[in-house]
C-alpha cells in the first residue's frame, strides 16, 4: 500500500500558494485493508476514508467513465491493481495532476509543473468533456490564480465552449453552480471567473441575465467605460479590492440586471431599470437557490442603488423611508453591506475607481442617528400609538440636523 498528496495541496506547495485541505490517494489497497488500519468510511459513490486521528481524506486508487449525464453520470473502478498514473489522468488539469510521496518526492506524469512554469490551466486528457462541471472548475482557478499570471490554454479553452454548446451544462444542478459561483466569488479577481465563463461560452447558459448586459451602452458621461457588462465586472473588482463578504459581491454583480431590458429606443439611458431589475435578480437567486440573506440584499442594492448615489440630496424623511427599507433598526449590519456595494457600484467606473464617495459616511452616520433615539428616551406622557408616530417623528428631525450639519461642511 501507497499513499500520495495528490491535487491541489501539491499544486500549492509548488507555487507557494498557502492551502489549507490536504487529500490523499491510496494504491495498492483495498477498503477492507482501509477499515482494518481504522480508516472510516464517507464515500457513497467511491471509496473515501477519513483517517483516524487527522480525519483527512483519503481516497482509493480509482478510474472512472462516463455513462450518464452531468455531473453525476460517471461509473467508478477501484482495485489495488489501479495505478498512481491511471488515478491521476482522471483529473481536470495538468497542475492538479501530480502527486507526492511522504519524502517529497513529486510524480509529475502529465507535465504539470511545466504548466506552472507557463501559468497554463490545461486539461489532461480529452475526458476532460465528460464533466460539465470542471468548466466552472476551471473559470474559479483562472479567477483563484489570476494574479500569477495564469491563463486557460487555448487546446481547453475549446473544450470548454464544447462542453458549453453540447447542453451538458444544464445538466448542473443548482446547488453545484452556486457552490461553485460562490467560491469563485470569494476568489482575489472574481471578475476574471464570469469573464472565462463568457469567452467559452458558458455565461449565457447559466448566467443569460449577466450575459445579455454586455454589448449594452451607458451615457458614457456617467459612464466612461459604456457598456454595462464592463461595468458591472469593474464594480466587481471593487468588491473584490475591498475584501467584502459574499453578500456584498453578489449584489454588486447582479445591481445593474435590469439595463438588459431597457427599451432600445430608450438607450443609453436607463430610466427605471432599477424596477426592470427585480424579476431577473429574483429568478437568477430562485433558479441557483440562493440563500435568503444574500437574495434579500441583492434585491435591495437593485432596488435602492440610485438612492443611496443621491443620499447626499434627499430629504430627511425620503432618508428615513430609505433606512426602514433596509430594516436599519433590527439589522443594522444590512445598511453597512448595502453602502459597500453602492460604493462599488460608483467606483466600478473607468477612470474613477479611486474616486471619493462622501455618500458612504452620511449613510453610515445616518444610521447612527437613527438608532440612538430610542423610546425610553421619549417624554413619559407619550403613550400607545403615540409612541411610533413620535419616535419617527425624532429621527426624521435628526436627519434634519445631519443634513444641515453636512451642507455646513460641504460649504
Amino acid at each position: 500500500m501507497q499513499v500520495y498528496l495528490v491535487g491541489g495541496a501539491v499544486r500549492d506547495h509548488l507555487l507557494g500558494h498557502p492551502y489549507h485541505e490536504k487529500d490523499y490517494v491510496v494504491v495498492g489497497a483495498t477498503p477492507q485493508q482501509m477499515l482494518a488500519d481504522g480508516f472510516q468510511p464517507v464515500g457513497k459513490d467511491f471509496p473515501v476514508f477519513l483517517h483516524p486521528e487527522t480525519k483527512e481524506e483519503y481516497a482509493l486508487a480509482r478510474t472512472e467513465r462516463k455513462a450518464g449525464h452531468g455531473y453525476h453520470g460517471f461509473e467508478f473502478y477501484t482495485d489495488p491493481s489501479v495505478s498512481l498514473e491511471e488515478d491521476l489522468i482522471r483529473r481536470d488539469l495538468t497542475i492538479n495532476a501530480m502527486a507526492m510521496d511522504d519524502e517529497g518526492t513529486v510524480y509529475d506524469p502529465y507535465q504539470g509543473q511545466q504548466d506552472l512554469e507557463l501559468r497554463l490551466l490545461r486539461h489532461v486528457s480529452d475526458a476532460f468533456v465528460e464533466d460539465p462541471l470542471r468548466v466552472l472548475r476551471i473559470a474559479r482557478f483562472a479567477a483563484r490564480y489570476h494574479a500569477l499570471g495564469f491563463r486557460v490554454a487555448p487546446e481547453t479553452l475549446q473544450l470548454m465552449q464544447t462542453l458549453a454548446e453540447s447542453g451538458e451544462l444544464k445538466a448542473l444542478t443548482p446547488e453545484r453552480v452556486w457552490k461553485e459561483t460562490s467560491r469563485a466569488l470569494m476568489e482575489p479577481h472574481a471578475d476574471v471567473y464570469f469573464e472565462v465563463l463568457r469567452e467559452c461560452g458558458a455565461l449565457k447558459v447559466l448566467f443569460p441575465e449577466i450575459d445579455a448586459l454586455f454589448g449594452i451602452p451607458q451615457r458614457p458621461e456617467y459612464h466612461p467605460e459604456i457598456d454595462c457588462g464592463i461595468h458591472t465586472m469593474m464594480s466587481l473588482q471593487q468588491a473584490c479590492k475591498a475584501g467584502y463578504d459574499l453578500d456584498v459581491r453578489f449584489a454588486v454583480l447582479v445591481h445593474d440586471l435590469g439595463k438588459a431590458l431597457t427599451p432600445k429606443d430608450e438607450l443609453p439611458r436607463h430610466i427605471m431599470h432599477e424596477e426592470r431589475g427585480i424579476q431577473p435578480v429574483t429568478e437568477v437567486c430562485e433558479r441557483l437557490k440562493v440563500p435568503t440573506n444574500t437574495k434579500q440584499l441583492a434585491l435591495a442594492v437593485c432596488k435602492e442603488h440610485l438612492k443611496c448615489h443621491q443620499a447626499l440630496n434627499l430629504k430627511p424623511g425620503t432618508l428615513w423611508r430609505l433606512l426602514q427599507r433596509l430594516d436599519v433598526l433590527r439589522r443594522p449590519e444590512r445598511v453597512e453591506a448595502f453602502v459597500q456595494a453602492c460604493e462599488c457600484d460608483s467606483r466600478g467606473r473607468l477612470g474613477l475607481e479611486d474616486r471619493a464617495y462622501p455618500q458612504a459616511q452620511y449613510l453610515r452616520d445616518a444610521m447612527q442617528v437613527v438608532r440612538n433615539i430610542k423610546a425610553q428616551d421619549l417624554p413619559p406622557e407619550i403613550k400607545g400609538p403615540d409612541i411610533g408616530e413620535m419616535l419617527i417623528q425624532r429621527r426624521i428631525e435628526a436627519l434634519a440636523g445631519l443634513k444641515a450639519q453636512q451642507q455646513i461642511i460641504s460649504e
